[in-house]
């Protein structure tokens, strides 16, 4: 085009902006003065969005002076986003200038002053400014409470939403989100049965709700509860956390329910961020072969893709696939990151290849500028700790970037008891104490290593001063997944509330069996 229009160039503009190239938009704009073609009302505001969204405060001072030279300056939507770029830039006081210089201001330029304050913390300002404020709509007013929010505090929060003269469903979910946040589930729940009309983002806030508090059950029995109410159809971000819910929980069954729900909405063909916790998912409860099934099916496969599913395979002892697909991740111009090295290490780990392990520990700082962290140290001291190599073990966590935690000196504990080292036992039992004194199955392990080697008496010590502590083991605990959801069952004789009918089964069957043996006697006797 040889002479194209302001409107035109506008068009440019919005096109760059919505694709997220905001410093195109920069140098289109510079193009465009130079050929001295004038802005209109419509252009400025696109590009001081641009400059609030790549932090180039200079140039935005500049079309200040633009604006102000030109007369767009009283355009409330310039000065509107002027103030948003600079509380974004933390330049509040020259935010407040051009609020003050304003001849014309809406409810939107009162809501970005007040969101500038609550950007840089400043909630007394922003309070102030609320107040002030001659009109007031639910984006202004769902502002202030999530400025609350933000800060942690709920109970201004919970008082400001019960002024509000007109709640919508927004306003609701905003509150309840901050419940979710803080993890007052309760009061989450309070707030999701009070509400009279719910969206796909009031569900979602309340399943956060629970996951953030590690009620992963009761997640299952969300969703469940949004299907069967039928009002609802859940998005995304709902399958995921539920998938994420379903693979911590081991709930298989669950799981692919889910994974049909998804394909039913089409999101199996569209969505990575279902795919990969769909990964996650069949690699967590132990169905690899569907995970890689799943995986192949990504189109357009990113970090957290290949990242799921090679620590999927490393974790259930595919050491060669795992590293098979590391080479091959390499190849496709995917730069791994620290999560992809825990994944290679857990593979190398699970194959004892320790000097392929050793290798690829230290390349991450040589070829990839990924200082190690505790997870990729716990795997190399696992890795040489289950080679026997206790001496060099113990080397590296001298040597390690990062201190040695709880899991680290108990992995070592551990390696001590099989290889009957009670030298490097007793060094891991005495970090152990300065980390977990309450804990008392380190004493228990280090014990039972005296008790092997016939040292009775260290033994008898040891189980004294894990008296001494006051503390128990943890009791274990296992569930299973059934019709009606998860069943769980403590080692510690805490009783199930059917108990008694489960033992009287447990009796039956073995009855059962035993009648079978002696059927299957009788006929290797005839």
């Amino acid at each position: 085009m040889s002479e194209p229009t302001v409107s035109i160039w506008n068009a440019m503009f919005n096109g760059y902006n919505q694709n997220d190239d905001y410093n195109d938009v920069l140098l289109l704009f510079k193009k465009m003065r130079r050929k001295d073609v004038m802005p209109n009302s419509f252009t400025l505001p696109v590009v001081l969005k641009a400059c609030v969204m790549v932090k180039e405060l200079r140039q935005g001072e500049e079309l200040q002076c633009f604006s102000i030279k030109t007369g767009f300056s009283a355009n409330p939507y310039v000065g509107t986003k002027l103030i948003e770029m600079y509380s974004c830039a933390g330049v509040l006081a020259s935010a407040n200038k051009v609020f003050c210089e304003m001849g014309e201001r809406n409810v939107v330029t009162w809501t970005s002053l007040i969101n500038g304050y609550i950007l840089n913390k400043d909630l007394v300002s922003a309070r102030r400014f609320f107040d002030l404020s001659p009109e007031r709509d639910a984006v202004l007013w769902n502002t202030m409470v999530s400025g609350y929010i933000q800060m942690g505090n709920m109970k201004e929060a919970r008082s400001l939403f019960d002024l509000m003269p007109c709640r919508d469903v927004m306003s609701w979910n905003t509150v309840l989100e901050g419940y979710a946040s803080v993890g007052d589930v309760e009061a989450c729940e309070r707030v999701f049965e009070e509400m009279s009309e719910r969206n796909v983002f009031s569900w979602n806030g309340l399943i956060k709700g629970y996951t953030q508090s590690g009620r992963l059950d009761e997640v299952l029995d969300c969703f469940k509860r949004m299907l069967d109410e039928g009002n609802v159809v859940p998005n995304d971000a709902t399958l995921t956390s539920v998938l994420s819910a379903c693979a911590k929980l081991g709930a298989y069954e669950f799981g692919k329910k889910v994974h049909k729900r998804g394909e039913s909405l089409g999101y199996d063909k569209v969505n990575v961020n279902f795919m990969n916790a769909l990964v996650d998912m069949y690699a967590k409860c132990g169905a690899i072969e569907m995970a890689m099934e799943v995986f192949n099916g990504i189109k357009r496969r990113d970090l957290i893709s290949w990242n799921t599913v090679l620590n999927g395979l490393a974790a259930h002892g595919h050491g060669n696939e795992a590293l098979d697909l590391f080479r091959e991740m390499k190849t496709c111009g995917v730069r791994p990151d620290k999560i992809t090295f825990v994944g290679v290490l857990c593979a190398c780990r699970h194959m004892g290849l320790v000097e392929d392990g050793l290798a690829y520990y230290n390349s991450m700082l040589t070829d990839f500028s990924i200082t190690p962290q505790i997870e990729h140290c716990g795997c190399m001291v696992d890795l040489l700790s289950r080679a026997g190599l206790l001496t060099q073990a113990v080397e590296f966590i001298n040597k390690m970037p990062v201190r040695a935690d709880a899991v680290i000196w108990a992995t070592l504990l551990g390696a001590s008891k099989v290889y009957k080292s009670v030298k490097v036992g007793e060094l891991a039992l005495e970090e152990l104490v300065k980390l977990e004194p309450r804990n008392p199955a380190n004493f228990v392990m280090l014990s039972n290593i005296y008790g092997d080697l016939g040292r009775f008496e260290d033994a008898a010590r040891l189980k004294v001063a894990m008296r001494d502590t006051g503390y128990k083991k943890e009791a274990g605990v296992s569930w299973i997944e059934t019709d009606d959801g998860l069943v769980k069952f403590y080692s510690s004789g805490e009783k199930h509330r059917r108990t008694e009918e489960l033992q009287r089964i447990l009796r039956e069957v073995k009855n059962f069996s035993i009648l079978l043996d002696e059927e299957e006697e009788e006929l290797l006797d005839i």
